[in-house]
């Protein structure tokens, strides 16, 4: 097995991306990956991050910051390599390049239905914050089966 280099993404990665997603759980039927992915590259490319193993996606994660806060998403490893320190390294480049674009703190959230994931930021240094999050959809994404 090839040993695991990190990277930007390119746009030769979409479908890679999309497995893995499915893989790993993350695709919600209102959530069009597609569409995200190229959401992610017009507004801040630099940003989407990729785990390649033998020429494919085998983890990634999307950072954003919008001048006051950063975000990360779709923090996803395949799941015949997780625990093994990938997506802490993601989170890690993350966090240096947001700290870089001068980032004060990093938001993200977890569905609560998701202990192992909420248990692996806390182990990072990640919090509750006494906040709600809140939403509304300004584009409707038609609803799809990704998988």
């Amino acid at each position: 097995m090839a040993e695991l280099v990190y990277r930007a993404y390119r746009d030769k990665d979409e479908a890679g991306v999309i497995e893995l997603w499915r893989r790993c759980g993350l695709i919600r039927p209102w959530n069009d990956p597609r569409a995200d992915i190229r959401r992610k590259i017009a507004d801040s490319h630099e940003l989407f991050f990729i785990g390649e193993q033998d020429g494919m996606p085998v983890a990634s994660c999307m950072a954003g910051y919008d001048g006051h806060r950063g975000w990360i998403y779709y923090l996803a490893v395949a799941p015949e390599l997780r625990r093994r320190g990938i997506a802490a390294r993601l989170v890690a480049i993350a966090e240096a390049e947001l700290r870089r674009l001068g980032c004060p703190k990093i938001d993200l959230m977890v569905r609560d239905t998701n202990p192992e994931v909420i248990a692996f930021y806390r182990a990072l240094g990640y919090g509750d914050d006494p906040v709600v999050v809140m939403s509304k959809r300004l584009i409707d994404d038609e609803p799809h089966d990704f998988g």
